[in-house]
């Protein structure tokens, strides 16, 4: 039996650098914000511990100092890192530029933290300008108390079996790193960074081992669980019914269409952006018919696994995958902002990493999952039968589901510049559900009116669905608060505390400003559910990594300010306020008040 480490440290240390000392919490239970356990196997748990970030918005913008003005609009690489540096007092070997990329008169970039040249598992640093003034700025930055050696004395070799073992996976060949992991006593290890996988039961770690003891110290989980009571994409599930559509997909956002990568053209269920398969990638569907037609009738009294019915599921994923990848494509999930392509058509950005989504996967049932590589690996989707009727009902037929699980690709991509790492805290992980169950929310309205959403009732084939509650404007039918989020352990209830604020952020919106039936291909109208969707994704690019509620919602108002100079600055913080998040909500207190002048 491979030998375990300890738990990590129950006294946290302080999120980042400061103008001042860092802070430190005191003993205690360990804080949703900062750790997230795990259970690994039922011998083995581990918790990781992640420093919480400071976030700072500036609405019009933070006048840059002198010497920075002239390079900001000219190179966001050198600028970034002068600002970091000057902002948070470091010098120019603590910090290296990590990526960027610019959005009309808005730019982004992501800097990470190094110590003797060795970069830090999650020390991120994001920076955003609008006209060449800063308007946020997020650091999960650490002062660490003592640092170990920055040679390893322990070979990343003889430990992938003892990771192997602890992890129940295999290590899938990617690249070994070493980086620095800051720990809870405030100590940073230095760590091999070790990715392992099984497929089988479809996880994937990437794991940070001691590199001078050993010891399994911490590890980002990839995949995140969906779980669910469980094919336009405006539609939910099969009993709205099928439809033929014809060159769906768009080509500003896949220029090449749907079914070719680089110069190589496929009549199968794989492309660009995706490729929809039964049990391994070759298991595609072809075309029914010359024309990429595909055209098959899925029976809702037959088994989820005939060969008509599969077909139809591969045919249904792959659509939804790519009318995604499409419309969020308009809002700004573009090569540069780390999203998922084969062939990025020199835009920029890393290539590669397709979606992959398993179909019927054998690995399980009754849920759904993603799992969200860095940028330049594919993110990986599976799709499971649901047993509670007879015959069994398909996830591949029940969009909301899909849209779900490609959404968390989506937010971890977005949030800390293409990592993959920053949604790991217990709170973090719960906005990412929150996010998902709150697009594929999105994706089903069919006009101004906004009723209570129910996810996952088709397969579970239950009204109630799969959450506690249905998202409601209504206290009555929904009375989850900010203050809800005290005391939960499950990120899917921390989730639907979050999807439940923003449903009544996009009523909100709708009611102030209508709602456009063209709002996927068109992003430049001004209705509610167009603002919203440019808010969602702006949001995440400010937010910093690890995001709590708090910052979350605060790069939601800095979003408006950027892109529509603060015009629904109130409304917002109403909304949010409604629901205990308003300016002075802190440690799951409520807040119900608003600004002045709101």
């Amino acid at each position: 039996m491979v030998g375990f480490n300890k738990l990590l440290s129950s006294v946290v240390l302080a999120v980042a650098f400061s103008s001042t000392a860092t802070a430190f919490q005191e003993r205690g239970a360990s804080h949703p914000s900062t750790h997230r356990t795990r259970e690994i196997r039922r011998d083995f748990k581990l918790e990781s511990f992640h420093p919480a970030a400071t976030f700072e918005t500036f609405e019009d913008g933070l006048q840059l100092e002198s010497e920075l003005i002239s390079r900001a609009p000219r190179d966001l690489n050198s600028t970034a890192l002068a600002f970091v540096r000057t902002r948070l007092g470091l010098d120019a070997d603590s910090v290296g530029f990590k990526g960027g990329y610019t959005e009309g008169n808005e730019k982004y970039a992501y800097v990470r933290q190094f110590h003797q040249g060795i970069p830090f598992v999650n020390a991120v640093a994001n920076v955003a300008w609008k006209n060449d003034k800063v308007v946020a700025f997020g650091s999960s930055f650490v002062k660490p108390r003592r640092f170990t050696k920055s040679r390893p004395t322990v070979a990343a070799s003889s430990v992938i079996a003892k990771v192997e073992e602890a992890f129940d996976g295999k290590y899938n060949g990617f690249p070994i790193g070493q980086e620095y992991l800051i720990q809870a006593d405030g100590t940073a290890a230095l760590v091999h960074t070790i990715q392992v996988q099984n497929e089988e039961v479809n996880s994937w770690f990437e794991v940070y081992v001691d590199a001078h003891t050993g010891e399994i110290l911490s590890a980002t989980d990839y995949v995140a669980d969906a779980s669910y009571k469980v094919l336009p994409i405006n539609k939910k599930d099969i009993r709205e019914g099928l439809e033929t559509l014809v060159d769906p997909q768009d080509t500003l956002a896949s220029p090449s269409g749907w079914h070719t990568v680089g110069t190589t053209s496929t009549t199968t269920t794989a492309g660009n952006n995706v490729v929809a398969y039964k049990s391994s990638e070759s298991g595609t569907t072809s075309q029914s018919s010359s024309g990429l037609i595909f055209d098959y009738t899925y029976s809702t009294s037959a088994a989820p696994s005939t060969t008509a019915n599969l077909n139809a599921a591969r045919v249904n994923a792959f659509y939804t995958i790519n009318s995604i990848h499409d419309f969020t494509y308009r809002y700004g999930f573009t090569e540069t902002a780390y999203n998922f392509q084969n062939n990025n058509f020199g835009k920029g950005g890393a290539q590669n990493d397709r979606v992959k989504i398993s179909v019927q996967d054998s690995s399980g049932t009754n849920n759904a999952n993603f799992a969200t590589p860095a940028d330049g690996q594919s993110g990986t989707c599976r799709m499971y039968i649901w047993t509670y009727t007879t015959p069994n009902r398909d996830g591949s037929l029940e969009n909301d589901i899909i849209v779900h699980e490609m959404t968390h690709g989506i937010t971890n991509r977005m949030t800390g510049g293409g990592t993959g790492r920053c949604l790991q805290t217990t709170e973090a992980g719960g906005l990412g559900e929150g996010w998902s169950d709150a697009l594929a929310e999105w994706t089903w309205h069919k006009s101004a009116a906004v009723p209570d959403f129910v996810l996952g009732d088709y397969v579970t084939n239950s009204a109630a669905g799969i959450r506690t509650k249905p998202y409601s404007t209504s206290t009555t039918v929904n009375n989850y608060t900010y203050a809800s989020v005290r005391g939960l352990t499950s990120v899917h209830r921390i989730g639907e505390i979050w999807a439940n604020i923003l449903h009544n952020v996009y009523a909100a919106l709708v009611a102030e400003h209508g709602w456009s039936p063209d709002a996927r291909t068109n992003p430049d109208g001004k209705e509610g559910n167009i603002v919203y969707l440019h808010l969602f994704l702006d949001a995440l690019r400010l937010q910093p990594c690890s995001p709590t509620f708090v910052t979350a919602r605060a790069a939601w108002i800095q979003a408006d300010q950027n892109r529509y100079g603060g015009a629904n600055k109130c409304l917002l913080w109403k909304a949010f306020a409604s629901r205990g998040l308003g300016p002075n909500a802190a440690s799951y207190n409520n807040d119900n008040s608003v600004p002045s002048g709101c």
